[in-house]
């Protein structure tokens, strides 16, 4: 087991990687005060893991609420039928929430820990790879609008994150791809060197081999918690985790959140950034290329959906980081070194956007 730790002062946290964590429970118990806990996983995952955890916390008064699987399903609708749950199960102040599942789960159990009595505790179990190496750490939680992904949430840190790699053993290729998206993001906007580590053992992560799962996981979530110590509520270098997502959200709202998943659309969201920025002359054709090659190596899609350019344009323009209504864009300088700006042409934000959306 490793153990790394965010460093936000009196809301520090450990995040805990290993095999078998949760069955641990003193591992589990020594971050878990609360009697009363709340166990919010979704239809698939609690019928694989939900009892383990509990026989893991004998001691504790566990009450299970199961959402629907799916993006779709992330909503005020039903984030409220959690708060029903506390309600009624007369949960107080001193009771701690359980994320048991991927980032869905994570974002709408966290936000609704948020909601309940004006903050109570809880904790992610992630149990998706996306969710173990980005959204489990930072405390973003939060709820899509048809408007736009992620419009309604709060940051509300965890008391500890759990990530169990022997629940990566029953999760779908597909969504394996996914999470992998994330972990190239990191290094394409913080670390070449681990980027020349994933080109090398691209093979071993898509077999699930445990070493080299446990060093993507561990990288990506040091490389993380380094920023979300520096920048905790994204006013400045925590913007630049948003590489690939202003092109991604655009293209997950245009498909009503239920045809790409959240690193498949980032993925091609990343590509249509290092597109945009050689636009700019910030990066050579070359390095696009690079990027291109890595995501067919992960079987990662590279072609947006021909939505058109005006439509992905409109859903950019009600993403979270736009201001005084100017779409902000994380670009690449090159691989390993981002930046957050404002400052583009908008012919060449155009033509990217044709290019790329029809």
């Amino acid at each position: 087991m490793m153990q790394l730790n965010v460093s936000l002062g009196e809301r520090s946290y450990p995040i805990f990687i290993g095999h078998g964590l949760l069955s641990d429970g003193a591992v589990l118990r020594g971050c878990l005060q609360a009697q009363d806990l709340l166990l919010v996983s979704n239809t698939t995952v609690g019928p694989l893991y939900a009892e383990l955890l509990t026989a893991a916390l004998p001691d504790r008064r566990i009450v299970d609420v199961r959402l629907p699987d799916g993006e779709q399903y992330k909503t005020l609708e039903y984030v409220s039928r959690v708060l029903d749950v506390l309600v009624a199960n007369r949960f107080g102040r001193d009771c701690t929430v359980l994320a048991l599942g991927g980032g869905v789960v994570g974002d709408m159990a966290g936000f609704s820990a948020a909601c309940y009595q004006r903050g109570v505790a809880f904790a992610q179990l992630p149990t998706t790879l996306l969710a173990q190496v980005d959204s489990s750490v930072g405390g973003k939680t939060g709820v899509n609008h048809p408007g736009g992904k992620n419009l309604i949430g709060a940051f509300h840190q965890p008391v500890a994150v759990f990530s169990d790699t022997a629940t990566l053993a029953t999760l779908p290729p597909r969504e394996l791809r996914a999470g992998l998206a994330e972990v190239i993001k990191y290094a394409l906007i913080f670390d070449a060197v681990f980027l020349d580590w994933l080109e090398a053992h691209a093979a071993e992560l898509l077999a699930l081999q445990p070493e080299a799962l446990a060093h993507a996981i561990r990288r990506s979530c040091e490389l993380k918690a380094d920023v979300v110590r520096r920048d905790e509520r994204e006013a400045g270098d925590r913007a630049l985790l948003n590489l690939g997502h202003t092109f991604g959200h655009a293209i997950e709202a245009a498909t009503g959140y239920t045809q790409w998943l959240h690193g498949e659309a980032v993925a091609t969201g990343m590509l249509i950034a290092a597109d945009m920025s050689a636009r700019l002359g910030l990066l050579s054709d070359a390095l696009v290329s690079r990027v291109r090659d890595l995501l067919r190596r992960f079987d990662l899609p590279v072609q947006a959906p021909r939505i058109g350019a005006q439509r992905a344009f409109d859903y950019m323009g009600v993403d979270k980081k736009v201001k005084a209504g100017r779409i902000r864009l994380v670009l690449l300088e090159n691989l390993g070194a981002a930046r957050f700006t404002a400052d583009y042409s908008n012919d060449a934000l155009q033509a990217t956007l044709a290019a790329h959306f029809g």
